[in-house]
């Protein structure tokens, strides 16, 4: 019999327990694309937006469990009239494996200037998408 059968067996039920304990969780979730458009289905993708037109963000989610959560964070990085990096608007959405589909509409024009959209998927900043609005 092998005398470090017990000690071994006893370490890896230790080391499993702490997991589990722990709350120890992996997941494959990802963004496995994400991209700017001026449609909802994102037929029309785009970096350069008109002041009278709808920011759509448009996400595929891959390889996720339905507790999956991808928060998009809008931002007004130098923008006319704008302090430097104003926060505009943020949505969240909780989903497993999906095309998930964000937007920012304002009542009046937007004003000239660069934007971006980060995304989080699960808390973390997982990409930053840049676009621009410019007067025809």
């Amino acid at each position: 019999m092998n005398k470090y059968r017990l000690p071994i067996g006893f370490a890896i039920a230790l080391v499993m327990l702490t997991i589990l304990a722990c709350g120890f969780h992996v997941t494959t979730a990802n963004i496995k694309s994400a991209k700017m458009a001026r449609d909802y289905d994102g037929n029309q993708p785009t970096t350069v937006f008109g002041p009278d037109e709808t920011f759509y963000c448009v996400v595929e989610l891959a390889n996720a469990p339905d507790d999956t959560t991808v928060k998009a964070v809008w931002t007004a990085v130098e923008v006319e009239g704008t302090d430097p990096n104003s926060l505009i608007d943020e949505a969240e959405l909780t989903t497993g494996s999906n095309t998930l589909h964000f937007k920012l509409t304002n009542d009046g024009l937007w004003p000239n200037g660069k934007y971006k959209v980060d995304l989080h998927l699960n808390g973390k900043l997982d990409r930053t998408l840049e676009f621009e609005v410019q007067s025809s």
